[in-house]
């Protein structure tokens, strides 16, 4: 038996027997997870999300800001206390929710409330390149009914 076959109706897949085609689809997905996670930079990745989120007290704030700091923001503030000329848009906790940004002009603010939103891109990056490698795996090994799409 190869890899991947058909055997009456279920699917025989690296060792698994006699599974359904959900199963196959489970099985595809775990080894392209497995394929795409466990770099550094994955770790990277869950480090710029915990890094962005404000778990340091800070002063008194009004009631529609995000109560805390994050260690990014801290950091960056710290060693690039830059004013700009413009402002840049950047989005907290708060104001993602009214999908409104906050406005910005100095580098340090800017980087330390991007840092959260660079993870959480990178993240859906990974999500959506493992669900769209296991999906074409799985249609190329699914007899017909069985596709995705």
């Amino acid at each position: 038996m190869d890899t991947v076959e058909e055997l009456g109706g279920t699917y025989f897949y690296k060792g698994i027997g006699n599974i359904s085609a959900g199963e196959l689809f489970f099985w595809i997905l775990m080894d392209e997870i497995g394929e795409q996670m466990g770099g550094i930079g994955d770790l990277g990745t869950v480090a710029l999300i915990l890094l962005g989120q404000p778990t340091q007290g800070t002063r008194q704030k009004m009631r529609t800001a995000t109560v805390g700091t994050s260690v990014a923001s801290i950091y960056a503030r710290r060693y690039l206390d830059v004013a700009l000329p413009f402002q840049l848009p950047t989005f907290t906790n708060q104001s993602i929710k009214y999908l409104k940004p906050m406005w910005v002009n100095n580098l340090g603010k800017f980087v330390g409330r991007a840092v959260p939103v660079i993870g959480w891109i990178l993240l859906a990056s990974d999500v959506s390149t493992i669900v769209y490698k296991a999906t074409s795996h799985y249609n190329k090994i699914a007899r017909g009914h069985d596709k995705i799409w």
